[in-house]
């Protein structure tokens, strides 16, 4: 069966016609370069995105007297959103958990870098007892302008209850990242996720059903799938991060009653069931913790489905090859997917496992190739022929939705770009003045046609969240370019 599985993945994707070996090294370097380029707050002077300059200055203070400068911004807007910070920080801190060794010392201080970028933020988030800063920001006054962050004023924080889940697995997760060249910081990590994972288990409820909050989280980053997943999410980061039995009872005793066994399918900044199951089949896979098996059940049920030949396939693909799922910004899927196929084969490898399928046997190998088909056409082997990675190749988008990089410079234009007067660059059919270095656009449609429109965000905007697990991707394809 083996045979026959690899020759078929080989057919079904022959639409990627313009192959060429990939310099993974350099587009790893830039993935990661992009995240200084998001940055909230007064810039270092290591700062290596020079075009950027110091902003968010007030944050908090206004309204709350508490300092929350710092951060991310999660795309082409100046609105610090907490929900996809905390999760773009679990996915930089997995990816340098899982691939961190693969990745060259520079590189791997440069991830450390932009993962400490977002958890010295976060930590300010909870800096106060049983309350969460979940945003900085008014989107809506946000989204009706187009100006640099180092002119934005409008910034105004919103506390509330949720979220605190997926900064638990964020924290927990970080703490491991930085176990091995600052022990007190990891410390300080994991004391802190522990104690808000407690306050998101005891004030359960979704933050966009806060009547106080939800005009201003809702429709760009409502929690949809609910906040039972992050629960089950941030406990089972907290176990590996702490080895804590307390939360593998957790994980054990709450996964039928918190929808472990719901939308297995999904993973991203709102749903983390798949992403759930492939964590926690570690401790099945290389710890015997037969106890946890619906969790390993679940992840294997998710593999199948994402290869063509598989009985169990139901995921999309495009013409090109690309993993497809409608509703904007689709190469966050590509990326998260991808992430969690490299992650579960080295699992399977190293015990030598595989998945079983029905009608066939999906190796380590299987799964590997799989993700970097999705590599490769994102780096330029689709029908477009052109990169999706900001300055990567010598094709790649240059009208990206991006208020920074479209507006021109604080160095090249000192002076004060108000509100509205920044829609003549929005509106420019001239490329970007200043490009985003790395930054993952959304990406093309189901036909594979891309149009390099600013105006068209759901395509041509990046996230922090598409790049921040192709980082780990990157990093695995960077050392081993040729799989056998």
């Amino acid at each position: 069966m083996k045979p026959h599985f690899l020759l078929f993945i080989s057919i079904v994707f022959s639409p990627l016609v313009h192959s060429s070996h990939h310099d993974y090294s350099d587009a790893l370097s830039k993935s990661i370069l992009f995240f200084e380029g998001q940055r909230s707050g007064v810039l270092p002077r290591d700062q290596r995105m020079k075009w950027r300059a110091d902003s968010g200055l007030s944050d908090g203070r206004s309204v709350y007297n508490t300092d929350l400068t710092g951060g991310y911004y999660d795309a082409g807007d100046n609105v610090k959103f907490g929900f996809p910070m905390a999760f773009t920080t679990t996915m930089l801190a997995w990816s340098v958990i899982e691939f961190g060794e693969l990745m060259p010392p520079d590189e791997l201080r440069n991830a450390l870098v932009a993962i400490r970028w977002a958890t010295d933020y976060l930590l300010k988030t909870i800096s106060q007892p049983n309350r969460i800063f979940v945003q900085v920001g008014d989107p809506y006054m946000d989204h009706n302008c187009w100006e640099r962050p180092e002119d934005m004023d409008t910034g105004a924080p919103s506390p509330a209850s949720e979220v605190a889940a997926e900064t638990a697995a964020a924290l927990a997760a970080s703490s491991m990242a930085f176990r091995s060249v600052d022990p007190g910081y990891a410390e300080t990590l994991l004391r802190s996720s522990d104690r808000i994972f407690q306050f998101a288990d005891n004030f359960r409820g979704a933050y966009s059903d806060n009547a106080n909050i939800r005009d201003g989280v809702c429709p760009f980053y409502c929690d949809f799938s609910g906040y039972q997943d992050e629960l089950l999410w941030g406990a089972a980061w907290l176990r590996r991060a702490s080895q804590d039995n307390s939360y593998l009872n957790y994980i054990e005793n709450n996964g039928k009653t918190l929808g472990a066994d719901d939308n297995i399918n999904e993973f991203g900044w709102d749903n983390k069931h798949a992403g759930l199951n492939v964590l926690v089949s570690k401790e099945v896979i290389e710890g015997n913790m037969y106890n946890l098996q619906s969790y390993k059940a679940s992840a294997d049920s998710f593999m199948c489905t994402l290869i063509p030949d598989s009985s169990s396939s139901h995921i999309d693909y495009t013409p090109g090859g690309l993993i497809y799922k409608p509703g904007g910004s689709n190469l966050q899927h590509a990326t998260t997917i991808s992430f969690l196929l490299l992650v579960y084969a080295n699992y399977l490898a190293r015990t030598s496992q595989t998945v079983n399928c029905g009608n066939l046997i999906a190796s380590p190998l299987s799964l590997r190739t799989i993700a970097k088909k999705q590599v490769d056409y994102i780096l330029g082997d689709n029908p477009m022929g052109l990169s999706y990675m900001v300055g990567y190749g010598n094709h790649f988008p240059r009208r990206i939705h991006h208020r920074g990089s479209s507006s021109p410079s604080v160095k090249d234009h000192p002076g004060f770009i108000a509100c509205k007067e920044g829609s003549i660059y929005f509106n420019s059919t001239n490329p970007n003045p200043n490009v985003l270095v790395g930054a993952i656009v959304g990406g093309p449609g189901e036909d594979d046609v891309y149009g390099d429109d600013r105006a068209d965000f759901k395509k041509s905007e990046p996230t922090t969240y598409i790049n921040a697990p192709f980082v780990g991707v990157l990093a695995f394809f960077a050392a081993h370019p040729n799989l056998s």
